[in-house]
């Protein structure tokens, strides 16, 4: 309550605060404006009856189970991300852009994945009202222009609102823009939850709200917890006075990704789907015999929760590999007369600090990735839906709320110092 009365006090955090809830208010409205032509009792029996479609609406922060403007939601930004950050490996001048040449290196990389995002949303908006004609019913060549235009701007202005609230707002304005959207659907959830009551299945239900806390609790831990490495600073003598001497530690998160890689792996597995699916009503019966055999692949449900595990676990590794560098670390320490005790400085000290962080991404990412899975097994052992896609977004609402908070509690702490 101390904390939130500072927050409340303090006029700079509150228009931080206003500015983000104004961003997000926005963001609802635009989701509720659907794009012209479509019929809203079809749409609704479309995605109750479609799981793959429930889960692709919850990444597009609730936009695309009204067909609205922003339908594609933040999918294409995040989408143009990955690629950006996967050809890190591939070109040199890339990764050196990203890590080594400040924020001006990083404002361009950005840039890059900014225009990146204007094909992708072109390509996804295209895939989206051809596989969903079936709801919107035959259109012109102008309307599906039209339509088209609508939904990739959406997705570029929703991409524009992220990023404001990232540099006005308090938080990562992408993820609360997903965070915004999986609460907004709640309310529809649980009302789904309750009208198909089945007293028999009653024990089911508890098992599914006992994991849920477990899931709550884990993640909290997980994120929290982190390994301290020992520093101390050399003594230096400058005039009459001695500097440093001081004994410190660096703190290594045992998740030092956070929510990344569970959204990366998500877009990588909905990504191939909805082309697969668009592919399939394909004239070619070549095509669309491949492209039914792949589905079927994907829709297999204990395929579908290795596929998801072993992306997730890869991109835990992947991401911290590409924003956590121990040489960089290694380089800081000695510069600032630094050193990690019984450990010689520079290439020794990075290779102690890889193999603790290697270790500790290993218990990370099994764990992140065992988290994501969860929902799937226990849709498939209990049969309810609806936990599968509630598990995801549980996950994705728990980390984005941690670092939300952790955020407030930075901002407090200037504003006190």
């Amino acid at each position: 309550m101390n904390k939130l009365k500072l927050v409340l006090q303090d006029k700079i955090l509150r228009k931080r605060i206003l500015f983000t809830l104004s961003a997000l208010v926005i963001f609802r409205i635009l989701a509720s404006i659907p794009v012209p032509g479509v019929d809203g009792s079809r749409l609704a029996q479309f995605f109750a009856s479609n799981e793959f479609f429930g889960l692709l609406n919850i990444f597009s922060g609730g936009g695309l189970s009204q067909l609205s403007i922003v339908m594609l939601g933040v999918g294409p930004y995040i989408t143009g991300s990955i690629i950006m950050q996967l050809s890190t490996i591939m070109f040199p001048k890339l990764k050196e852009m990203y890590q080594e040449e400040g924020q001006a290196g990083r404002r361009k990389f950005a840039q890059y994945g900014r225009i990146l995002t204007i094909p992708l949303a072109l390509i996804q908006g295209f895939s989206f009202i051809k596989i969903l004609q079936q709801v919107l019913g035959e259109l012109s060549y102008f309307t599906l222009g039209v339509d088209l235009i609508i939904i990739t701007a959406g997705s570029i202005l929703l991409m524009w609102i992220g990023e404001l609230i990232s540099e006005y707002g308090v938080g990562n304005g992408l993820s609360l823009i997903i965070f915004a959207g999986i609460v907004a659907s709640l309310p529809a959830t649980v009302s789904q939850l309750i009208f198909a009551f089945d007293p028999a299945q009653l024990p089911l239900y508890i098992v599914a709200f006992v994991a849920s806390i477990l899931v709550i609790i884990g993640v909290v831990i997980i994120t929290e917890a982190e390994r301290p490495i020992p520093v101390t600073y050399a003594k230096q003598v400058r005039g009459n006075r001695v500097y440093g001497g001081t004994s410190t530690y660096l703190p290594l998160r045992i998740n030092q990704a956070g929510v990344i890689p569970i959204i990366f792996a998500l877009s990588i597995l909905l990504f191939p789907q909805m082309i697969l699916r668009f592919l399939q009503n394909s004239s070619y019966t070549f095509l669309s015999s491949i492209s039914r055999t792949l589905l079927d692949v994907l829709a297999n449900q204990w395929f579908y929760a290795i596929a998801y595990f072993f992306l997730v676990f890869v991109f835990t590794y992947f991401y911290t590999a590409v924003t956590f560098d121990p040489d960089q670390i290694s380089t800081n320490l000695q510069k600032n007369g630094a050193f990690i005790p019984g450990v010689r400085p520079g290439h020794s000290t990075s290779e102690h600090i890889s193999r603790i962080l290697t270790r500790l991404t290993l218990v990370g990412a099994i764990f992140l990735g065992f988290i994501a899975v969860l929902p799937l097994i226990m849709s498939g052992v209990t049969g309810i839906t609806a936990i599968s896609i509630g598990g995801t977004a549980l996950l994705i609402v728990v980390s984005v709320v941690i670092d939300l908070i952790k955020k407030i509690d930075a901002q407090v702490s200037i504003r006190e110092y």
